[in-house]
C-alpha cells in the first residue's frame, strides 16, 4: 500500500473512519475529505498517535463535495501536495429508511446528489491528475441496495443502483486507460449512523450485520486485485445474482417480509 495515495471521502463517518484506520496503518498516505473540521482533526490526531513519523502521510481538508467551488479548491489544493493523489474512494453518502411517499422532495433530491451526482462531478474533476499517474483507481463505496430494490430505501436504492451503472460504465470507457473502476458493495453495517428503527429492523429480520472494520478489510483486498467488484457477505451475494437473473423470487421473499418492513419504517416516518 506504500504506493497509494488515496483521497478519501465521507473520512469522519462511521465506515469512513474505519476506512482511514486501515489504509493509514497499511502504508497509504492519506488525504481526509469530511464536511466536519473538528472530527477530521480528531481522526487525523487518532492516525499520527499511531505512527508520529507519518506527519507528513496525512492531510485533510473540510469539503462539501456537493459545492461546486469548494470542489474545485479541493483539486487546486491536490497539486501542492507532497505526494501525487492515484486513488479516490466515493465513500461520502447518506441514507434513509422511509416509505417513499412518506419522502419529502427536498430528501430525495439530497440522497440522490449526494451518493450519485456528486461523486460523478468529484471524479469527473479529478480525472486529468489521475491520467498523470502512472496506474491509478477510481472506488465507489456502493451497497447491495445498488443491486437489489428494498422496500422504505427506494431513494437510497435508487442512488446506490446509479453508481453501480456509473461505476460500470466508466470502466468500460476507461478501459483503454491506466485508470481502473472499481465498486465495492457492503451489506448492513453497524454504524453509530444507523437509527433505532434500522437495527430493529435488522434484528427481526435476522439479517447479517457486518462491522465497520469488516467492510474495511474488504476495501483493502479490492485496491489490492484486479477484480472491479466486491460484493460482501452470504447470502447477500447470492441473492444479488439471483435478482438479475429471476428479480420474482427475490421479490416474493421480500413481500413477505413487508408488513415488518413497513412497521419499522412508518415507526421510523412518524
Amino acid at each position: 500500500m506504500t504506493n497509494n495515495n488515496i483521497l478519501l471521502t465521507g473520512a469522519t463517518g462511521g465506515i469512513g473512519q474505519a476506512f482511514s484506520q486501515l489504509l493509514f496503518s497499511s502504508g497509504a498516505n492519506l488525504v481526509l475529505v469530511g464536511r466536519n473540521q473538528a472530527k477530521l482533526t480528531q481522526l487525523k490526531a487518532e492516525l499520527l498517535a499511531s505512527n508520529p513519523e507519518a506527519k507528513n502521510s496525512v492531510v485533510s481538508f473540510v469539503v462539501d463535495i456537493l459545492q461546486p467551488a469548494q470542489r474545485a479548491h479541493l483539486i487546486a489544493q491536490l497539486a501542492l501536495l507532497p505526494f501525487e493523489v492515484n486513488v479516490l474512494i466515493n465513500n461520502a453518502g447518506v441514507s434513509q429508511f422511509k416509505l417513499f411517499e412518506q419522502a419529502s422532495e427536498s430528501e430525495i433530491s439530497h440522497i440522490m446528489t449526494t451518493n450519485t451526482i456528486a461523486p460523478m462531478q468529484l471524479t469527473q474533476a479529478l480525472l486529468p491528475l489521475l491520467k498523470q499517474c502512472d496506474k491509478a483507481q477510481i472506488i465507489n463505496i456502493g451497497s447491495t441496495y445498488g443491486s437489489i430494490g428494498f422496500p422504505g430505501y427506494t431513494a437510497y436504492c435508487a442512488s446506490k443502483f446509479a453508481l453501480r451503472g456509473f461505476s460500470q460504465t466508466l470502466s468500460r470507457e476507461l478501459a483503454d486507460s491506466n485508470i481502473r473502476v472499481k465498486y465495492l458493495a457492503p451489506r448492513a453495517t453497524q454504524t453509530s449512523l444507523n437509527s433505532s428503527e434500522v437495527e430493529k429492523l435488522n434484528s427481526e429480520l435476522n439479517s447479517a450485520v457486518d462491522s465497520a472494520e469488516t467492510v474495511a478489510k474488504a476495501l483493502l483486498t479490492l485496491i489490492m486485485q484486479s477484480s472491479e467488484e466486491r460484493y460482501i457477505g452470504w447470502p447477500e451475494k447470492l441473492f444479488v445474482r439471483i435478482n438479475q437473473l429471476f428479480p420474482s423470487l427475490v421479490s416474493q421473499s421480500i413481500i413477505k417480509q413487508l408488513p415488518i418492513i413497513k412497521k419499522y419504517a412508518n415507526s421510523s416516518s412518524g
